[in-house]
């Protein structure tokens, strides 16, 4: 599977934004997708993830109540909504994919990845 993510760009402090990780070369169906980011300088850390049939969620606590993940399978696209965004969510955002029944939310869990997506947010 190949995965594309896009939706980044520069906002505000306060501001929103929705990431798309869309898929092609398999159906998501069956794949537990992860967005993970990383900051200059940072190693890159989990933000959140989703089983493959869209009911179970995890977040890191820092993101929680603020974005959510969600999946659209007909469209093979896992979105990211981002919102009361803070400039220490800059980043580039990724997501990942894995053959999988359940919420995973470790990097090396994941054995697809997408190219990744700027978002800059500013004070």
């Amino acid at each position: 599977v190949q995965l594309q993510a896009s939706g980044g760009g520069l906002v505000q402090d306060g501001g929103s934004l929705r990431l798309s990780c869309a898929a092609s070369g398999s159906t998501l169906d069956y794949y537990a997708i992860g967005w993970f980011r990383q900051a200059p300088g940072k190693e890159r850390e989990f933000v959140t993830a989703i089983n493959r049939n869209g009911y179970r969620m995890d977040y890191v606590d820092s993101v929680k109540g603020r974005f959510t993940i969600s999946r659209d399978n007909a469209k093979n696209t896992v979105y990211l909504q981002m919102n009361s965004l803070k400039p220490e969510d800059t980043a580039v955002y990724y997501c990942a994919a894995r053959y999988s029944t359940v919420v995973l939310t470790t990097e090396t869990s994941y054995d697809y990845w997408g190219q990744g997506t700027q978002v800059t947010v500013s004070s």
